[in-house]
């Protein structure tokens, strides 16, 4: 009977210690941090592929970059220029930014909306969160790993908060005192002031420029009268036209502008495939 009785004892202090055991419970959702307090972690891997989206890329291609390198037709950047020409206009009679630098900004920021920022945040010109933005964010890799971009609902906001960004900061106030239909200068001063960390910021911005002629903006605004400074290498944008130079197909003419080499042949009355230099083509 008493060994009954220490064996019964005996077990009731070992299921005692066993249950005072701590139990630890682990979750690869969550990890602790320092203060105690419990912080949602996602993996690095994941959130690159979120931003990294992939470009198609189509035969005849430009390479814009900037924040974003990508491979563009000629007519997506036509298509671009069309959809955002207006806001613009606009940006530039209520802020005084030349209509050329805001679409050219546009268009090597953000890869003519095809590059990841666009993409992802809506932004088309690369800004930066800084320390007064308290909107939506994304990170992406750029001058540094992992860095904070301002993130918009619509494409618009990013245009309006382009304009509030370079109004608003003392070091972009010399670019106001230039004249509003010189391109060449602002895009130089826009390098000087900071707004890009790429040397050949200024060259790229005022190739864009007059490649596609963005400067008839700036003339529609201030009521001048345009006249093209370069027409051996534009896209006439709105043109139903095309100028033919030095070293144009029909071939190229037709990727260009996304048209049937019979297509354009029809519209111009050509018999075979020769043209010349100077020649003015229907594209439309």
């Amino acid at each position: 009977m008493i060994k009954k009785i220490i064996l019964l004892v005996l077990a009731i202090i070992i299921v005692g210690c066993s249950t005072r055991r701590s139990i630890v419970r682990t979750s690869k959702s969550f990890r602790n941090s320092p203060s105690g307090s419990i912080i949602k972690t996602t993996k690095a891997a994941e959130r690159k592929s979120d931003l990294r989206i992939a470009n198609g890329v189509k035969p005849e291609t430009e390479i814009l970059e900037a924040t974003s390198k990508v491979k563009v037709t000629t007519a997506i950047v036509m298509d671009y220029i069309s959809k955002y020409k207006d806001v613009a206009k606009s940006n530039m009679s209520q802020y005084g930014i030349p209509a050329s630098i805001i679409l050219g900004q546009g268009i090597l920021e953000s890869g003519a909306g095809t590059g990841v920022l666009s993409s992802v945040a809506n932004n088309h010109f690369g800004i930066k969160c800084h320390e007064e933005w308290t909107g939506a964010s994304v990170r992406y890799d750029d001058d540094s790993a992992q860095e904070c971009f301002r993130k918009y609902n619509q494409s618009n906001e990013s245009y309006m908060d382009h304009a509030l960004f370079l109004t608003s900061r003392p070091w972009y106030a010399g670019l106001f005192k230039l004249r509003k239909d010189d391109y060449k200068e602002w895009a130089k001063g826009l390098k000087l002031a900071g707004y890009a960390t790429d040397p050949k910021y200024p060259e790229k911005l005022i190739a864009i420029i007059e490649r596609y002629q963005l400067n008839k903006y700036d003339s529609e605004v201030l009521g001048t009268t345009y006249i093209p400074q370069n027409t051996n290498d534009y896209v006439a944008v709105d043109s139903e036209l095309y100028h033919v130079s030095k070293g144009d197909t029909l071939y190229s003419i037709s990727k260009r502008f996304n048209i049937s080499i019979e297509e354009l042949k029809r519209k111009n009355a050509i018999q075979d495939n020769a043209i010349s230099i100077g020649q003015n083509l229907k594209i439309k």
